[in-house]
This record gives structure tokens, C-alpha cells and sequence, in this order.
């Protein structure tokens, strides 16, 4: 019996040393990651160390220029349809806003003309109103006379669309 001792022993000591290594390397990889991702304790310690903050840019309001609804006749082969739709619009600056007051009964002719030119099957798919939105947004962005250059219009919105 007396042999059974040392060894039950020798195994607990292997046991604990085993621990001990397993538990100083989970530490000490824990803190190498922690110090490159840099949260680390020395990034918390230095703060002179650290990149000084940037204060956050407001970002400017939206501007945004609501066209009095449309309500067009759409034809295909075999029918005509109802379309209804509110348009708004959405602009990067003030002096595209004001370009598209401005010129509003324009504005509004090309748009009524791009609707009417569209089919009623093809508008009802989302597909089809986004790329009813993108020949919307590159004929309103035209210029229009005697200006170069046209609005800078970021978005076309729906706020309202039925056919029937």
C-alpha cells in the first residue's frame, strides 16, 4: 500500500500542474487577443495613447418635394387600366429643391408622360415599379432650360400606387 500513495499523489500533482499550464496559457492568450483587438487593460491605462474622439457630423434634413398625384390611363395589347399614383421626391440640396418648384409643371409633364408610357401587368411587380423609379429619377434629373445642369434627385418615392 504504501506504493499506491506516492503514485495517487504523483497523479494529483501532474493533475494540478497540467491545470496550471492550461490556465496560464487560456490567460495569457486571452490577453495577447484583448491587446491586439485593443481592448486590452494598456489601451483602458494610456488614454494619451488612444486617437482623440471626432465628434459626430449632424447629417443635413432631408428635403423632400411631394408632386401632387397622378392618375394615368395604361394600356397593353389586350386592356387599359387605371394607374394612381403620389410621387415624392427626394433631393441632396436646396438649390435642386428649389430648380424642381421652379420648374414644377415641367417636372410634372415628365413624369405624367413616363407613367403613361407604362404597362399595367409590368408596374404591378416590384421589379417593375423599381425601374419605373429609376426612368423616373433619370428623366426628372434632366436639365431643364436654360439651366446646364439638372436637380440632384436621390430618391423617388411612392407614397401612394393602385391600379385598376
Amino acid at each position: 500500500m504504501a506504493k499506491q500513495k506516492p503514485s495517487t499523489m504523483l497523479k494529483l500533482l501532474k493533475t494540478l500542474i497540467g491545470v496550471s499550464v492550461i490556465a496560464a496559457a487560456s490567460i495569457g492568450a486571452t490577453l495577447l487577443y484583448y491587446e491586439k483587438t485593443g481592448l486590452g487593460l494598456a489601451s483602458a491605462e494610456s488614454p494619451a495613447d488612444a486617437p482623440p474622439e471626432r465628434k459626430a457630423v449632424p447629417l443635413p434634413a432631408p428635403i423632400f418635394i411631394p408632386l401632387d398625384p397622378f392618375t394615368v390611363t395604361v394600356r397593353n395589347e389586350n386592356s387599359q387600366r387605371i394607374l394612381y399614383v403620389a410621387i415624392t421626391l427626394r433631393t441632396a440640396d436646396d438649390p435642386s429643391r428649389r430648380m424642381i418648384v421652379e420648374f414644377m409643371p415641367e417636372v410634372r409633364d415628365r413624369a405624367l408622360r413616363k407613367l403613361a408610357e407604362q404597362q399595367p401587368d409590368r408596374v404591378q411587380t416590384p421589379e417593375g415599379r423599381q425601374a419605373l423609379v429609376a426612368t423616373l429619377s433619370k428623366t426628372l434629373q434632366d436639365p431643364y432650360l436654360p439651366h446646364s445642369k439638372g436637380p440632384d434627385i436621390t430618391s423617388v418615392l411612392f407614397t401612394a400606387f393602385v391600379v385598376q
